[in-house]
């Protein structure tokens, strides 16, 4: 009963977790899917965009240069010069086969007053010939600057263009007027109309001048402050237009809602400068059915999804209970067998529980026995060093008074004022000083208790270091040391200090071995067998006895009347804390012992 009620609160627990994961699984796929189809319309809105401000930039270098080359015309300045009835009539038909070829809207020559002496609209009703333009900005800026550019509605025609006016001047500069070419957008924008993507191009200021909807011309991308405005009045750029503000809604960035003027839809909004003018072109790319597919697209997939692995989920559950419902009865049945078991595992616990206490102990002894086997290694240390103390005492007292002669010497030269002598004896003090440090220093460390894992040692390092220990020895005793070194910067595997004890134990032992030969000699060798570096110590006394050789290696065999046998018995182990061996070889006379560690390279 309790398994079952257990299972119905899973599946009340499933359905609603499963509803608020596909809840929000199609709240967010919409949203990506809202992102990206925005992303993908501002693309193809840079692209449209990109097109028509090529098309705008053309249509402007088409007819830039029309009113510069006018101004260098003879008619243009003869008329100027000296205006009369023939120079007028030619220079008006002259004006409007130009206009008719460029498609010029309009093109007339304005004299240094502003009167409009000639234009290409002669014929017509509405002829600007004889009209006064001073109060125009462009004839102005052109009269003062050289040239201008204007956009604004005609005062004739009241229809609105691009105004381009040059100066004229004579051979001596003489401002003559001004020509003024003038061009209306229609054509580009119904061009422009027929893509079906509403564009207007805005001043500096904001003020729509070229636009595929009527509407919008002369309104603002934002407020327009007052003497902008009253300039404008001034000007009569925009007529009656009240200047008001565009209807836009943003809803992001470049993404924008309209409802009035073009079919309401969302928008992608993209600019691009026209620097030449100082305008701005804006594009607006149709995408709120785009964007409506895509994120309808994304919420049936996201949904279409969960429910694919709420169905899977759901199987898993009700596998997933089945095998709980089994494993409660395996658990049940397993719990009894245990009591069974129990019941019948009494002695064989209690047997268990003394196997763990032995475990316990026979570790504690091991580690007493490491303990113990690290205080022999030092014991054995402090031995070594007991019996070369009154060697290495000798050793330091020769540069001890060696220094104190040389301290004499350099205060009787002082006294005499000789600086230099004084300095090398001071220079040979500084010397002996060193050597007894070294050999301090060798002292002391090598009584030093370590212990470490094998490391990169030089073996080259250990022998000296053992040498410096046992060379008073071996000279007190007159044992001549013969040594082959290996190859240079030779490396082992070992504890630079433990290695250097196994050497000078090996020493020692040679020492003693050829007390009383007539030419005692020790011979150290150092050679490389494959991976292995083999360190051997050999000695040409009278060798080991048949008993203890048999022995060598058991704790307590000497052949020593004052030795414990434990020497060799220590160097083995730490040689095979190393990975290696320390072995005894028989020669034709005396002793040898190989070490043989692992390579360190």
């Amino acid at each position: 009963m309790r398994i079952l009620e257990t299972v119905r609160g899973e599946w009340r627990a499933f359905g609603v977790i499963w509803l608020v994961v596909a809840f929000i699984a199609v709240f967010a796929a919409g949203e990506v899917a809202k992102r990206q189809a925005h992303d993908d319309a501002l693309r193809q809105a840079r692209a449209a965009t990109a097109l028509h401000a090529a098309v705008l930039r053309s249509e402007l270098e088409r007819h830039r240069s029309l009113p510069m080359v006018l101004a260098q015309d003879p008619d243009v300045q003869s008329l100027l010069r000296d205006a009369n009835p023939v120079t007028v009539d030619r220079l008006n038909r002259k004006l409007e086969g130009l206009a008719r070829e460029t498609r010029a809207a309009v093109i007339y020559a304005l004299d240094a007053d502003g009167l409009a002496l000639a234009a290409s609209n002669w014929r017509e009703p509405i002829s600007f010939v004889g009209s006064d333009y001073r109060f125009r900005p462009y004839f102005q800026e052109a009269m003062r600057d050289g040239q201008a550019s204007f956009f604004a509605l005609g005062t004739v025609s009241n229809r609105p263009g691009l105004y381009l006016a040059r100066r004229v001047s004579d051979a001596n500069g003489r401002a003559l007027g001004v020509m003024v070419a003038k061009v209306e957008f229609d054509a580009l924008e119904a061009d422009w109309r027929a893509s079906g993507e509403p564009t207007y191009v805005t001043d500096g200021d904001g003020v729509v001048l070229i636009t595929t909807v009527s509407k919008w011309r002369f309104n603002t991308t934002g407020e327009l402050g007052s003497e902008r405005r009253r300039r404008l009045a001034v000007d009569q750029t925009a007529g009656r237009a009240d200047l008001s503000t565009l209807p836009f809604d943003a809803l992001t960035p470049g993404i924008i809602t309209l409802s009035q003027d073009v079919p309401s839809d969302t928008y992608a909004r993209v600019s691009a400068p026209i620097p030449e003018l100082g305008w701005n072109l804006h594009l607006l790319q149709p995408a709120g059915a785009a964007i409506t597919r895509s994120v309808m697209g994304a919420r049936m997939v996201a949904l279409l999804s969960v429910a694919l692995i709420a169905g899977l989920t759901g199987v898993l559950l009700r596998r997933r209970q089945r095998a709980r419902a089994r494993a409660a009865e395996e658990e049940a049945a397993r719990a009894e067998l245990e009591r069974q078991i129990d019941l019948r595992t009494i002695e064989l616990r209690t047997a268990n529980d003394r196997l763990s206490h032995e475990i316990d102990e026979r570790r504690r002894l091991e580690k007493n026995r490491q303990d113990l086997q690290d205080e022999l290694i030092q014991a054995n240390k402090l031995a070594t060093l007991g019996q070369i103390a009154a060697g290495v005492a000798h050793e330091i007292n020769q540069p001890v008074a060696a220094i104190r002669t040389h301290a004499d010497t350099a205060g009787v030269y002082l006294q005499r004022r000789d600086a230099d002598a004084a300095a090398r004896q001071l220079n040979r003090i500084g010397e002996l000083t060193e050597r007894v440090g070294a050999i301090t220093d060798e002292l002391r460390a090598f009584s030093r208790k370590t212990r470490s894992g094998p490391v990169a040692v030089s073996v080259e390092a250990a022998i000296d270091g053992a040498l410096m220990l046992a060379g008073a020895r071996l000279r007190e005793r007159g044992v001549t040391l013969e040594r082959t070194p290996g190859q240079p910067d030779l490396m082992v595997k070992a504890e630079r200090n433990r290695l250097e004890q196994v050497v000078l134990n090996l020493l020692q032992n040679a020492i003693e071995a050829v007390e009383g030969v007539s030419s005692p000699r020790i011979s150290i060798a150092i050679e490389t067998k494959g991976r292995k570096v083999v360190v051997s110590v050999a000695d040409n006394g009278p060798g080991l006895s048949e008993a203890v050789r048999d022995r060598l290696f058991t704790p307590f065999t000497t052949d020593k009347a004052d030795g414990l046998g434990l020497g060799l018995v220590i160097s083995r182990d730490i040689v095979a804390g190393f990975g290696g061996e320390l072995v005894h070889e028989d020669g034709a006379s005396g002793a040898t012992f190989r070490i043989i560690l692992p390579g360190a390279k």
